[in-house]
């Protein structure tokens, strides 16, 4: 239906189902739409069909929630969010106007996005996300490059393997200059999944940080801890 209407699905009209191994129940499922959010089962399932099922319900719930008209990105509704961003951050009604500040910023992505809906949107906050974690804004603010500059470029790149790669490569680093630094993070990654997945909220900011932390931790340990 997406398609017909003219959705940018930039992996297809494609629903990947991803079992999470394991010998016995209670099986966790996770399932990515075309438009690249990601759901898990919420419930306690006792066999794999039941956690596919489960998944397929969460995620088709808030499809058909965030579809909904007043769901879309609008004058009135970036208006609205970028109030409440202000009033989350005490920020001057000035600074929205201000591509270069973090609630103008804000702004700048919901105008470039405004028409589509917010599990659309979802796709690049969860790039900026990612950015924002993985320390890489703060190296390119280092390198005296405008928000405005950052949001642009990356607004035009979806979430990609090399995207993840360097990512994981920068993890590396890290776990070479801190030992342990990788293993905390990635146990405070799988509980960040787990918590949001049995609340039944949208994972793919916390799927691609455990993915990433987990592609990191192969590379260095070769794979000897289970996902």
């Amino acid at each position: 239906m997406k398609q017909t209407r003219g959705a940018d699905l930039r992996n297809g009209a494609l629903v990947i189902y991803e079992s999470v191994p394991s010998a016995s129940a209670p099986y966790v499922c996770f399932v990515t739409l075309p438009g690249g959010s990601c759901f898990g089962s919420f419930q306690n399932c006792q066999t794999k069909a039941e956690a596919r099922r489960s998944a397929a319900k969460i995620a088709l719930m808030n499809s058909v929630f965030n579809e909904h008209p007043s769901r879309r990105i609008s004058d009135s509704f970036i208006e609205k969010a970028v109030a409440e961003a202000r009033a989350s951050f005490k920020g001057e009604p000035e600074e929205a106007d201000n591509p270069n500040t973090g609630i103008g910023a804000f702004r700048f992505m919901l105008e470039t996005n405004k028409g589509r809906t917010m599990l659309e949107f979802q796709e690049l906050m969860t790039v900026f996300q990612l950015l924002h974690w993985n320390g890489s804004l703060k190296a390119m603010r280092e390198r005296q490059c405008s928000r405005q500059e950052v949001v642009a470029h990356y607004s035009n790149r979806a979430l990609d393997d090399d995207m993840r790669e360097q990512m994981a490569q920068d993890w590396i680093a890290r776990e070479q200059e801190n030992a342990g630094a990788l293993g905390r993070e990635l146990g405070l990654a799988k509980r960040e999944l787990e918590t949001a997945r049995l609340a039944g909220r949208e994972l793919r900011f916390p799927k691609e940080k455990k993915d990433i932390l987990m592609m990191a931790h192969n590379k260095v340990n070769g794979g000897s801890l289970a996902s």
